[in-house]
């Protein structure tokens, strides 16, 4: 099977592809809003990495979530709630860390399934 790359740069591919699942990271765009703000941001750009990568929001498996802040994760768990659809919420692990950007609050690891694999 060859690995497919989405949108290749010198350091990253906006999605990598290989034998059905497709593996991503998103970043909130404007790191100048909150928690919320922040998480559905990188919701909207998942579901815009999930479609040009020929799978849905019911085919993630797994997530990692990188959040900065403790305080944060009520609120994200919400938006995150509110976001998934019912009966597809994947495995996770939330991690507390220092992401390098001292405004962004919130990064996301995404795995999911190619539709039709």
């Amino acid at each position: 099977m060859d690995v497919q790359r989405i949108n290749p740069a010198p350091r990253w591919s906006d999605a990598t592809i290989y034998n059905g699942l497709v593996h991503f990271v998103e970043v909130p765009e404007d790191t100048s809003t909150d928690i919320r703000d922040q998480a559905r941001q990188i919701f909207a750009l998942a579901e815009a990495s999930l479609a040009q990568a020929g799978s849905d929001m019911s085919r993630i498996l797994s997530v990692t979530i990188y959040i900065t802040d403790r305080n944060n994760v009520a609120a994200f768990n919400d938006e995150w709630e509110a976001w998934l659809p019912a009966g597809c919420a994947p495995s996770r692990a939330c991690l507390k860390v220092e992401l390098l950007n001292p405004d962004m609050l919130v990064e996301i690891a995404f795995v999911a399934a190619k539709a039709g694999v």
